[in-house]
């Protein structure tokens, strides 16, 4: 059985703004500076994203197969995802510190995301498609459902030309740890997959500016 990173120790990592990634010489811990987050109230939907929110036929759930999206995640040439971050993360999973949000066409998973929460703050770790922008409109759900249970912090590590498409923004390391103190201080929920569509609609509408919550270095 391959080793597992205790979860009190992981979740460590989270608190102290670092990360595990694995490679070819073994686990590594990563803090980067300028660091990637997407502004929840300043989440921006692309345009061909709002085409597929509307026209494809697609429903959310939420945890219901969180070891599935993990190993699709990791289904590429090259990932970080091995054997002790696979079974790390379930267990954060099964504690209740873990979620997937998953998009499913036709009774199959068609593309969904997975990350790490404490208090106010998620931190965004991987996501995959089998259906094309199904990934896309997971993080859009996944937007809805942090604006419902009133989060003020998502990390995505680093900005992608993908994620900038979205609102994604870099910040400084200090700037950062401001707003990653204040978020896993504080008390919320992370649910549900039952949300009607129309519910969805309007936390998804239901953004401010585009810097909202962000603090000045």
């Amino acid at each position: 059985m391959a080793n597992m990173i205790p979860q009190e120790t992981l979740l460590g990592f989270y608190r102290q703004g670092v990360f595990p990634m694995a490679g070819p010489d073994g686990l590594r811990l990563f803090s980067p500076d300028p660091r990637g987050i997407i502004p929840i109230g300043g989440f921006h939907v692309p345009h061909g994203t709002r085409r597929a929110w509307k026209e494809m036929d697609w429903e959310l759930r939420v945890d219901s197969c969180f070891p599935e999206v993990m190993l699709a995640c990791a289904e590429r040439e090259e990932t970080w995802i091995d054997e002790t971050i696979f079974r790390s993360y379930l267990a954060l999973h099964e504690s209740g510190c873990a979620h997937s949000v998953e998009i499913w066409c036709d009774g199959r998973l068609a593309g969904g995301l997975y990350g790490v929460r404490i208090g106010a703050a998620f931190f965004g770790e991987s996501m995959f498609h089998r259906v094309t922008n199904a990934s896309k409109i997971a993080l859009c759900c996944l937007v809805a459902l942090l604006r419902k249970g009133g989060f003020q912090l998502l990390d995505t590590q680093w900005v992608t030309p993908h994620l900038a498409g979205f609102g994604a923004v870099e910040i400084p390391r200090p700037v950062y740890m401001r707003m990653l103190a204040g978020a896993v201080a504080r008390q919320t929920d992370f649910q549900d997959a039952t949300l009607p569509r129309a519910v969805l609609d309007r936390l998804l509408k239901s953004g401010a500016r585009a810097l909202d919550g962000i603090p000045r270095a």
